[in-house]
């Protein structure tokens, strides 16, 4: 069985809007909410081939409520939109930091297709 790395550290940053997550071969990424919202590897959103994938617009301001463990090979990600299925394994994870600027580029490309113009969220002023 083919071996990926795994994740040292998870942490969610509520007010930045993104999962920060550290493997153990010493990548770290910095993985915003938007980003793994749309990038959600549920049915829901992929479809069960290629040509159902839904195209996710709206997100820009989309939170993580919560992360929770799954076994030890992936984690659920509760967003605050309700969306809840799809499991991120660390396979999947780990793909969505390193090819994080093409695919992110990728999603752009295609709201612009539709004409879905993207509100480039602020983000919150810090309280500490």
């Amino acid at each position: 069985m083919e071996q990926h790395p795994r994740p040292t550290e998870i942490k969610v940053h509520q007010q930045s809007r993104f999962l920060d997550i550290a493997f153990d071969d010493g990548s770290h990424f910095a993985l915003p909410c938007e980003y793994l919202r749309v990038y959600s590897p549920s049915a829901e959103t992929r479809g069960h081939t290629p040509a159902q994938a839904k195209l996710e617009k709206g997100k820009e301001m989309v939170s993580i409520e919560r992360v929770e463990p799954v076994g030890s090979y992936a984690i659920k990600i509760v967003f605050d939109d309700g969306h809840d299925s799809g499991l991120y394994d660390w396979k999947y994870l780990y793909n969505l930091g390193k090819f994080q600027d093409q695919l992110w580029h990728a999603y752009l490309e295609k709201l612009a297709e539709i004409g879905y113009q993207r509100v480039e969220p602020e983000l919150m002023p810090r309280s500490d």
